[in-house]
Parts: structure tokens; C-alpha cells; sequence
């Protein structure tokens, strides 16, 4: 069994974004800049742990830990949406005409509007989610193991020794259940 390091004074809450019309566009250096600032910035006014991550094409993974007394995530990504947005709009607009509905809703033609999220319940809950992050390079085809994928903290996760550096290339991790 794996060694998670967490914390455990607040919530943790696992959060899956999708790009708009899942056009893969997220692992592109302007938007990985833009998201890497928007996220240094936002904790830096309203701080939260990141468990785990992974950037794929069109989607994003992550686990979250808020401060004691604070659950107010939604907020966190409209802002770390909104900054990115606005650093990549002209960069990614591609002649995108907006609907009536999306430009009531400010929204711009990188993320799809709404994002999944899921509370933690329990440490099987989250080693199970953390495992899912980084797996999911491989499951959907973009890397033949887990460390050859460069946009993920697994190869945090394996500095701190809580992987092996193969993980993910073995037949366990292949025949890990994720539902």
C-alpha cells in the first residue's frame, strides 16, 4: 500500500474541468503558463492545498485541501477560469462565436462552463482518487506509463517516495478498478 501524505485540517474535494467543446488546447505552453499564474495567484489570496494534479488535453484533474472553516472552492476556480481566460482569449478564440446564454455568462472559449466535484470521504477515497490522476495519461491513451506523462505531480509523488518510479507501467497498475 501506498505512503499519501496529506493534510487533514480542512476539506478535500477532487474537481475534474473540461476545456469548452473539450478542444485540446489545455497542455499548450500559454495556457499552462496562464494556469500556473492564475494558480499562484489565487492561492496567494485565498490559499488551499494541491494534493495531486494532472493537465491532459482537454480535462484537468486535482485534489484540493481548503482551510479549516472554508469550502468555498467555487469561487477559488471561477477566479484561476477567469485569469486564464483572460491571459490565452486571443490566443484561442479560433473565430469562436458565443452564444447568447455564454455571453450572459461571461464565458470564454476555454472552459467548458461548469466543473465535477467530488468531497473526499475517507483515505481509501483519496489514495483511489490519486492513483485515478495519475493513471490517467495511460487510460486515455496519451502515455504508455505514468512517468512518461510530464504534466502531473506524480513525479512529486514519486520524489517523496510515495510512488515507485514505475507505477503505472506495471500490470497491477493496468488492472486497477476505478469505479
Amino acid at each position: 500500500m501506498s505512503r499519501y501524505r496529506r493534510a487533514r485540517d480542512g476539506q478535500t474535494y477532487f474537481f475534474t474541468l473540461v476545456s469548452y467543446w473539450r478542444r485540446p488546447i489545455l497542455c499548450t505552453t500559454p495556457i499552462r503558463n496562464a494556469l500556473r499564474s492564475a494558480l499562484i495567484e489565487v492561492r496567494q489570496r485565498r490559499p488551499f492545498d494541491i494534493d495531486a494534479w494532472v493537465l491532459m488535453p482537454d480535462h484537468l484533474h486535482t485534489i484540493w485541501t481548503l482551510p479549516p472553516d472554508d469550502a468555498d472552492y467555487s469561487t477559488r476556480w471561477a477566479l484561476i477560469k477567469r485569469l486564464v481566460s483572460r491571459s490565452c482569449a486571443t490566443q484561442f478564440d479560433d473565430g469562436w462565436q458565443p452564444s447568447a446564454s455564454r455571453i450572459k455568462h461571461r464565458d470564454a472559449s476555454i472552459w467548458h462552463r461548469r466543473f465535477h466535484e467530488h468531497r473526499i470521504r475517507d483515505e481509501w477515497d483519496f489514495e483511489k482518487h490519486v492513483d485515478y490522476i495519475h493513471f490517467n495519461p495511460v487510460k486515455h491513451g496519451y502515455a504508455g506509463s505514468v512517468a512518461a506523462w510530464p504534466f502531473s505531480t506524480f513525479h512529486r509523488y514519486v520524489r517523496e517516495g510515495v510512488y515507485p518510479a514505475n507505477w503505472g507501467g506495471t500490470v497491477h497498475a493496468q488492472r486497477v478498478e476505478w469505479d
